[in-house]
């Protein structure tokens, strides 16, 4: 063996009431857009919201197709929603909840997402920080979104001729 290489990742928990105000708000945010959710296949919905640098909050659920994979998760809906309506807007911050009761380490986004999120926050060059909920638990916080998908897909760089 040349070497070991460890990857590890850290996660914040909050107590709900002790959050700041903007991360109150884009959880609540994200707790009206799971009950948008169309899920009549998995019974599982969850709501998502991304607030870009402007404070604007973008919000999406996951949306099932009988026709599947045609559906989408939460997180893919808001943050193709805030790349389509604000393109010049980064993100700054993300929540997931579902209204599932359920261990929030039992609840994080699909590999899928991960990489939207991955790839979004590259393109913009900042940081994400990222919130998640299940149900009424405790809130965790990552403060970088590369952190959930360590050994991520990256296009090498183009070269211009």
């Amino acid at each position: 063996m040349i070497q070991r290489i460890e990857r590890s990742f850290h996660l914040e928990e909050w107590r709900a009431d002790e959050l700041e105000t903007s991360d109150h708000e884009l959880l609540q945010s994200a707790h009206k857009a799971c009950q948008a959710a169309y899920s009549p296949y998995s019974k599982f919905n969850v709501g998502s919201a991304v607030r870009l640098a402007s404070g604007t909050i973008v919000a999406g659920s996951n949306q099932e197709n009988v026709a599947y994979p045609s559906g989408l998760c939460a997180e893919r809906v808001a943050f193709f929603a805030a790349g389509a309506q604000h393109p010049d807007d980064p993100i700054v911050a993300a929540a997931v909840v579902t209204d599932s009761t359920m261990s929030v380490l039992d609840f994080s986004p699909c590999g899928g997402c991960r990489q939207v999120m991955l790839e979004t926050e590259d393109r913009q060059g900042t940081p994400i920080r990222f919130l998640m909920q299940a149900g009424e638990s405790n809130v965790l916080i990552s403060q970088d979104v590369a952190q959930f998908l360590p050994l991520s897909f990256k296009l090498p760089a183009h070269r211009n001729p």
